[in-house]
């Protein structure tokens, strides 16, 4: 899951044990970092995938991806049309670092966004660019993996990332779960054509994991079953100060007729001095051999909080992969989401698209055209449907 935008804070209250080994980390990011890439840039002349390998089975890999796009947004009045970074799937630059210890494997990962101009951070009243922040660190992870599982130590994945969004779709590097990573800061237009409305982003939500400063262990797979759990907080924004669980099991398997299955199901919890939040929350994705899709999300949120909703959503989609072209796969869908009490209670969110993703594989580029459209209203006021055009391309090296 990419991560949503979070406010800029100061340094506050004295963080706890795994804050300061994240403030540790990234008071000693610019020296590690810079070593690592110097090691993946000597090794770049001796492979084309900018990959070096030692003579003990170990290696370092530097990896990234740019991902522009043309986005216009019509919020039933007024449309705005720019070229940003899509959240969908941000703009990064990445090292991963892998040595066998001994029965064992010695795992670090290092990635960051690159605080490119993001689609998150423009609406109709103007463009709030942040460029890079330590909010862009998105993994600066230490694991050791054997027969006997996984144990993951520093800023990375919860158990629960990911846990909305499997989903076996080659269109779904453009159409998924989330539905406003485009137009997450535009606000609905009410019917008189003021902009009185939440923001599209406040109006849904897939409640997929997130990335914290954490300790998560994982086990190895059990006839195609894994089983994980993490403890984690937000060293990133000094200003959280609450405690982050969550626990999830996640399924991969093949059948009879070439059926795939992808599922996962998680349960979260924050707790925020006391006053918890707990998510449950699933999806499932089924690929059969003639290239015929179907994907499913939902999750229910409980909220203690004082006046706060438990809201939930149901999300689903049907997609097809063609090879139409001999220079990559094809894929086209539609998908649909239907949300209630986000924002405030009482509130409906309903949202729809369709899109199209090609791939280049020559170029290792994915191509993607999709139309999605929003409907959100509450009990205070109706607010004019909003839609979005994206055209983008991802690259990866």
């Amino acid at each position: 899951m990419e991560p949503r935008p979070i406010p800029a804070t100061s340094e506050g209250t004295q963080p706890r044990f795994i804050h300061l080994m994240g403030k540790k980390m990234i008071t000693t990011l610019r020296t590690t970092s810079a070593l690592a890439l110097a090691a993946a840039a000597l090794a770049a002349p001796a492979s084309a995938q900018l990959l070096y390998e030692n003579q003990s089975g170990g290696s370092v890999r530097l990896y990234g991806q740019f991902n522009p796009a043309l986005i216009s947004v019509d919020d039933g009045q007024q449309t705005e049309t720019q070229i940003r970074d899509n959240d969908l799937s941000r703009s990064r630059l990445g090292l991963r670092l892998t040595q066998p210890f001994g029965d064992n494997t010695f795992r670090f990962r290092f990635e960051t966004g690159l605080g490119l101009p993001n689609s998150t951070e423009t609406n109709q009243l103007g463009d709030n660019f942040s460029g890079w922040t330590r909010d862009d660190l998105r993994h600066i992870d230490f694991s050791l993996e054997g027969d006997w599982g996984r144990v993951s130590l520093g800023q990375g994945s919860m158990a629960a990332d990911g846990i909305a969004e499997s989903d076996l779709s080659y269109v779904g590097v453009a159409l998924y779960s989330y539905l406003a990573d485009a137009n997450a800061a535009f606000l609905f237009r009410d019917t008189a054509g003021v902009l009185s409305g939440p923001a599209v982003g406040d109006t849904l939500d897939t409640f997929d994991g997130s990335r914290r400063g954490r300790i998560r262990y994982d086990s190895p797979e059990i006839a195609g079953f894994t089983f994980s759990a993490a403890y984690g907080e937000n060293i990133l924004n000094t200003a959280d100060q609450s405690d982050y669980y969550d626990a999830a099991v996640r399924y991969s398997g093949e059948f009879a007729g070439g059926v795939q299955l992808d599922a996962g199901l998680a349960y979260q919890v924050r707790d925020n001095n006391g006053v918890d939040r707990s998510d449950v929350v699933g999806s499932a994705s089924v690929l059969l051999q003639n290239g015929l899709s179907f994907t499913f999300a939902g999750g229910t949120r409980d909220n203690d909080a004082a006046g706060a909703s438990d809201p939930d959503y149901l999300y689903f989609k049907v997609a097809y992969d063609a090879d139409w072209f001999s220079f990559g796969k094809t894929g086209v869908g539609v998908h649909y989401y239907d949300g209630s009490d986000f924002n405030v209670a009482g509130s409906e969110t309903k949202g729809w698209g369709v899109g199209i993703a090609q791939r280049v594989e020559a170029y290792n580029t994915d191509v993607y055209f999709t139309y999605q459209d929003y409907e959100y209203d509450d009990a205070a006021n109706s607010y004019q449907d909003l839609s979005t055009i994206v055209l983008g391309a991802r690259w990866r090296f």
